[in-house]
């Protein structure tokens, strides 16, 4: 299967693809019609998982609840896999399932067979985890990285393979680059993907998720804190020092002349001339000397 072949089929979405999927293969007639078969039963000790594959994390108490859920009812929906020789397959989507039907005893599991190469069984392993929402948001990130390093996709290639935009791949990539604690973090689901993209920009990411996990703090909260770190500060007002020479000037003839504190103020359309007195009777003094003058 060529690259682009492979692109647009995938770019088709996953109804298309577990639409293929579904379709039956004949072992017997594999290398002439790999789109045609039965479901098959094989040895569960056949089967192995797919080093490639994204997911990492499988939470404990939901094997348990799958395994005993297939105790009851057995695998519902088969696992897909690839042919690796001697009889022995490799899985391209469906893991968990393995693993589950490993604690509940089973020593066969429905397979469907798709002889794919390495390309083609990541893209379909992200597909169905990005689609079942079963993938960390680090292991979304590193999946679409693994696509791009290894494989040369573009961001807007993931984009429609997965059905989601460009942005949304390149805010996941983004997650790569945060210190490994909070990547840590989110790998654990202390923090979710819009804490660590809020605070991704800040100067101490590591600090601020660290509190947002120990106070249990909102999405908005993550962010009200970047924007506060990331605000610009305000230009400092104009002192005297950064004045003019002349303006310096005038400004100690009118305060010696005077007797009180003058400040000048120049801008392009004009500016402003400040007196400052403390007392009441400076006041008096000011407005007689203005009235002299006048």
């Amino acid at each position: 299967m060529s690259e682009d072949n492979s692109k647009k089929r995938l770019g088709r979405g996953l109804a298309a693809l577990i639409g293929e999927m579904d379709q039956p293969y004949d072992v017997r007639t594999a290398t002439e019609t790999p789109a045609t078969a039965a479901d098959q039963f094989v040895p569960i000790e056949f089967v192995g998982r797919n080093a490639n594959n994204p997911r990492r994390q499988f939470d404990e108490s939901d094997l348990e609840d799958l395994a005993r859920s297939i105790n009851q009812h057995g695998i519902v929906q088969p696992i897909v896999v690839r042919p690796m020789g001697q009889g022995h397959y490799e899985i391209i989507a469906g893991e968990r399932r393995w693993r589950a039907a490993q604690r509940a005893g089973l020593v066969e599991i429905p397979v469907l067979i798709r002889d794919v190469d390495d390309r083609t069984a990541l893209e379909i392993a992200i597909v169905e985890n990005v689609q079942r929402s079963d993938l960390n948001p680090l292991e979304e990130a590193l999946g679409y990285e693994q696509l791009i390093a290894e494989h040369g996709y573009t961001q807007n290639d993931l984009g429609d393979i997965i059905g989601k935009s460009r942005s949304h791949v390149a805010n996941s990539l983004r997650l790569l680059k945060l210190p490994e604690p909070v990547r840590d973090m989110l790998a654990t689901g202390e923090l979710t993907a819009g804490h660590a993209r809020a605070i991704a920009s800040t100067a101490d990411p590591v600090r601020h998720a660290r509190q947002i996990a120990a106070k249990g703090l909102s999405v908005r909260d993550a962010e009200r804190i970047a924007q506060k770190e990331n605000a610009p500060e305000r230009p400092a007002h104009r002192t005297a020092r950064q004045k003019d020479a002349d303006t310096l000037a005038l400004e100690k003839m009118l305060s010696d002349n005077l007797g009180l504190k003058v400040t000048i103020s120049h801008k392009a359309s004009g500016g402003q001339v400040r007196v400052d007195y403390s007392s009441l009777e400076q006041l008096d003094e000011l407005c007689r000397l203005l009235q002299a003058g006048h």
